[in-house]
């Protein structure tokens, strides 16, 4: 059992901002940094996991979608045309990266003091692709949870890239937010688990700093565009939530 958990997400290889998280004081005592998935899939995907893969023992990292998708590229004769920078961070993993994330668990269950059971997963325990959000209807939670066994009462996402803590039928659901790409405010959003409590925190970073960072560690052609979109965090909450909600099922009439 471990006493304190940081918990990251969707970083989506972008090293400068994972770095100022990482460096927070209390990630750094944390027992265990899980990532909960959507590691590699952006500008600086080589750099980002040979950095978490540093951590040695300290960190825990669950598969996402992204993660997946990535092996597929390099696997796969004719893909789906994907996002361009996902289609070139493919071809930047060495196969050692690539065995890294082929091998990547989804879900993993970790006993926390003050927790017990705690899931960690990407989107839902179910599938690291799907989309729930703090307006979820509470049919659609009962779904996703339907295998989780009852004993699990602390469930921990991402994927969607916007930080939460709500209450579901008695559970506890949280999602940290991105490292990344955060939708609605720019910076490293993450949580911390310790004696039965959460909090989100968030990590404030000097936006031109980091973009610049990005730019200059990274040889893919659109990283100046990519960085300006998704470190400065141009699409809003709001925008998120209203493109990603047909995807939790609800009504759109």
């Amino acid at each position: 059992m471990v006493a304190t958990v940081a918990v990251l997400s969707d970083v989506h290889g972008v090293l400068p901002v994972l770095d100022a998280v990482l460096a927070e004081p209390d990630v750094q005592t944390a027992d265990l940094v899980v990532v909960t998935g959507d590691h590699a899939a952006g500008p600086q995907p080589t750099a980002v996991l040979d950095r978490l893969t540093s951590l040695g023992e300290q960190v825990l990292l669950v598969r996402g979608n992204a993660d997946r998708e990535l092996v597929d590229l390099r696997r796969c004769s004719n893909p789906d045309v994907p996002e361009p920078v996902d289609a070139w961070a493919a071809q930047q993993l060495s196969q050692q990266h690539l065995d890294l994330l082929a091998s990547l668990p989804h879900p993993v269950t970790v006993d926390v003091d003050g927790f017990g059971p705690v899931l960690f997963c990407h989107g839902s325990p179910r599938d690291d692709d799907e989309v729930v959000l703090v307006d979820t209807r509470l049919a659609r939670w009962a779904e996703v949870f339907a295998d989780v066994p009852e004993e699990v009462r602390t469930i921990v996402c991402g994927h969607t890239h916007m930080p939460f803590v709500r209450l579901v039928d008695r559970r506890l659901v949280v999602n940290p937010g991105s490292i990344g790409m955060p939708y609605g405010r720019a910076g490293g959003s993450w949580a911390l688990l310790v004696g039965g409590n959460v909090t989100l925190r968030h990590t404030p970073v000097d936006l031109d700093e980091m973009v610049a960072a990005v730019v200059a560690g990274s040889d893919f052609p659109g990283a100046q565009a990519w960085a300006e979109d998704y470190v400065r965090s141009e699409a809003s909450d709001v925008e998120a939530v209203t493109t990603f909600g047909p995807r939790d099922g609800r009504r759109t009439d």
